[in-house]
């Protein structure tokens, strides 16, 4: 019998930003493992699955138990908020894999928070752009100040995960003031989006200047807009260089 583990991105959560590969790979699983808060969102969705999930910081000891799962015959699916390859659990899970080699794992897309949070704005990142995490929990922050820099330098327009948290309130500023000290312009055009996709989606646009002194929680992408980000009727639009002739 093969044994199978899905890892699964399931977007923001809610059942319309989750795509039909997703869903009937969880249907055709045994069990359904994950981070607390996502498995409480998709068991609202497939009540009748059995489930499990481990807390923050667990992520490991996660992954182990999805492979444990799957030793037991039981088709896994292993989920995670956005794309399961970008800050998800794909990476851990393949990193494991050569331990298991007898069970198969099927990385399944979803649309992460950079897009998702992109099209509440508008089009902040219709040309070339990167993404930044201000978590120092893995990454220690030399390295993000680095990438910043390298950002601001490069004229990116900028998708920022993990802004800040009780611990790292300040975060945010500071990914400001460097970008700031790199040259990006004070009027440059930013946004947030806070809980995107689920219940109390909220949005803004401002200046970096203005940015600077927000104040945006865990659940928030950041977006720091190049040399050519416009606001344009109420959006955020990052151009893509084509050249429109007026009727």
């Amino acid at each position: 019998m093969k044994k199978i583990i899905n890892v699964v991105g399931i977007g923001p959560g809610e059942r319309e930003h989750i795509t039909d590969e997703a869903i009937e790979a969880m249907k055709n699983s045994d069990i359904i493992i994950g981070y607390t808060v996502y498995v409480e969102l998709i068991r609202k969705i497939l009540p009748e699955k059995e489930y499990a999930s481990t807390p923050m910081k667990k992520e490991i000891e996660r992954c182990r138990l999805c492979f444990e799962e799957a030793e037991k015959g039981k088709v896994v699916s292993m989920i995670c908020s956005g794309d399961a390859g970008v800050y998800g659990m794909a990476a851990p899970m393949l990193e494991l894999s050569p331990e298991y080699e007898d069970i198969d794992i099927n990385i399944i897309a979803g649309i992460t928070a950079a897009n998702s949070g992109a099209a509440v704005l508008g089009a902040p990142l219709g040309h070339d752009y990167c993404v930044i995490s201000l978590s120092d929990l893995l990454t220690p922050w030399e390295i993000i100040e680095k990438r910043l820099k390298a950002a601001a330098m490069g004229d990116f327009a900028v998708a920022i995960y993990n802004p800040s948290s009780h611990k790292r309130k300040d975060y945010l500023k500071r990914a400001c003031e460097i970008m700031l000290e790199c040259g990006t312009d004070e009027n440059t055009i930013c946004g947030y989006v806070e809980n995107i996709g689920r219940e109390g989606t909220n949005s803004q646009i401002c200046s970096l200047k203005e940015l600077k002194d927000r104040e945006v929680n865990m659940f928030t992408t950041v977006y720091i807009g190049s040399s050519n980000t416009r606001e344009i009727n109420g959006k955020m639009v990052t151009p893509r260089g084509y050249r429109y002739e007026r009727e």
